[in-house]
């Protein structure tokens, strides 16, 4: 199966443009002013509005509904992928908005099934990162197979430290009963030559490599 792809942290107008020339699917904007990624420090509110050609998400942590609602308008955003401590309620005013993806981030003991059920009704999408501290990808991975065996019952994208070289291990993944649910790949850290400008070539290679079979 061809999967779909989310690459996060996006700060220049070219790469952009770049990413849908490549097919790739969603690009990430982060909201979030303590993230080296930040998107402002880069562009603007005009030339995030102008990108036409790839699905916007938006990655804030912990933003009044308001700065949410205000950006999603302002650049035109396709989804919004909240990535702090958001509760469901939240959630639910968002969602009657845009697409909402809610971030999860999991370790090795968690009980996933436990920890997005008050979401269920209220997001449209779950991510599954891994637990750090602070806010917003840590740039590791979690074990993939605590998602085994269990029934998320919303699409997901798979997230934490995707890298170079994981081709076969989300190839594999991808054959599980749980990644009937897989709604795309989000990549992003591993993928950067500095925080927030992308190797090209390194996510041509590995879309490349991912698809293969």
């Amino acid at each position: 199966m061809t999967m779909r792809i989310k690459v996060c942290g996006m700060t220049q107008v070219e790469q952009v443009d770049e990413l849908a020339d490549m097919g790739v699917a969603f690009a990430g904007f982060i909201f979030y002013p303590k993230s080296p990624r930040y998107v402002f420090k880069h562009m603007t509110t005009t030339q995030i509005r102008k990108e036409k050609n790839i699905n916007k998400v938006g990655v804030f942590v912990n933003a009044s509904v308001e700065e949410v609602l205000h950006m999603v308008d302002e650049c035109r955003l396709h989804m919004v992928q909240l990535h702090g401590d958001e509760s469901p309620k939240y959630c639910e005013k968002i969602a009657d908005y845009v697409s909402v993806v809610k971030a999860f981030r999991l370790s090795d003991n968690d009980s996933v099934e436990w920890m997005i059920r008050p979401y269920m009704e209220m997001c449209d999408m779950f991510m599954f990162d891994t637990m750090g501290a602070g806010y917003g990808g840590t740039g590791k991975k979690f074990d993939w197979q605590i998602l085994n065996e269990k029934v998320i019952g919303k699409p997901f994208f798979l997230s934490g430290g995707i890298e170079p070289g994981d081709e076969k291990k989300l190839r594999d993944f991808s054959k599980e009963p749980v990644a009937k649910a897989l709604f795309a790949i989000d990549i992003n850290s591993k993928f950067d030559l500095t925080p927030g400008v992308k190797d090209m070539n390194l996510i041509k290679k590995f879309i490349g490599n991912l698809n293969s079979e």
